[in-house]
């Protein structure tokens, strides 16, 4: 990922910088954007890889049953949509080191809301499953990087269809329909997948934009620090990643015996 060429920003072949020194400056800005997206997925990987952790260790001492059972396991199942919530209002209002802080909370909170699939699913198709969604998702976020494509109109329709899983999930809960669910995960696995690609071409262009607000007027990009950016983009493919592995995982997954 590191080595992405933004292809908006690169300067044509044969131009000379000793005249106007704008090359070496597109080649200090495509630097600059490659630092910014590794940084985002650092992130991004890290979390999900602590979230991980969480669950398996919780699930190996006996705690994703306790977790599982009462008033408890509600309280840790909403905890993470709370520190969202929090995160996404309140981002002007944190600091980069409480919001980094909040990301690693939230991480940990998931990987103790999520123990429950090892008590479902055999770790083996736990792992595929992982696995194929990490491939899917290196390949959707590659697509939304360098796509020339606008995708910036599919935001408002995600949106709209991640409203209507929540509603579809809701409604399940009283039907418990089994073709319902898969229908469900299906169109999910789309949705997320299409939101990998949307999210990752928005963060580069928010990157790209802050950086044309600085050539223009430094003092106002300062009310953008490219810390809180990382961090809140990092926590938007995060949850894309999540997702699509929990969607893919009704597919995938192999019942415990």
């Amino acid at each position: 990922m590191a080595d992405w060429n933004d292809n908006q920003t690169r300067a044509g072949f044969g131009t000379s910088p000793g005249q106007t020194g704008e090359v070496g400056a597109r080649t200090t800005f495509d630097a600059g954007l490659r630092k910014h997206m590794l940084s985002i997925y650092n992130y991004m990987a890290s979390g999900v890889l602590l979230t991980g952790i969480v669950a398996l260790m919780a699930a190996r001492t006996g705690l994703a049953q306790t977790l599982n059972q009462g008033i408890l396991g509600i309280v840790i199942m909403l905890s993470p949509l709370a520190i969202v919530f929090a995160m996404s209002f309140g981002r002007d209002r944190f600091s980069t080191t409480t919001l980094q802080a909040m990301f690693w909370g939230f991480a940990v909170l998931m990987g103790l809301s999520l123990s429950y699939i090892f008590l479902i699913y055999t770790g083996a198709s736990i792992a595929t499953t992982f696995f194929a969604t990490s491939a899917a998702f290196a390949g959707l976020s590659l697509f939304g990087y360098t796509t020339q494509k606008d995708l910036s109109g599919w935001g408002s329709f995600l949106i709209m269809g991640v409203i209507g899983l929540i509603v579809a999930s809701v409604i399940n809960l009283f039907l418990q329909s089994s073709a319902f669910m898969y229908a469900i995960s299906f169109i999910g696995v789309l949705i997320f997948a299409g939101l990998t690609a949307y999210d990752t071409q928005r963060l580069k262009q928010e990157y790209l934009a802050i950086q044309q607000i600085k050539m223009t007027n430094p003092a106002a990009a300062a009310a953008f620090p490219l810390g809180k950016m990382v961090v809140m983009g990092a926590l938007s493919l995060y949850l894309d990643f999540i997702n699509m592995f929990l969607f893919l995982l009704r597919f995938m997954g192999a019942a415990r015996e």
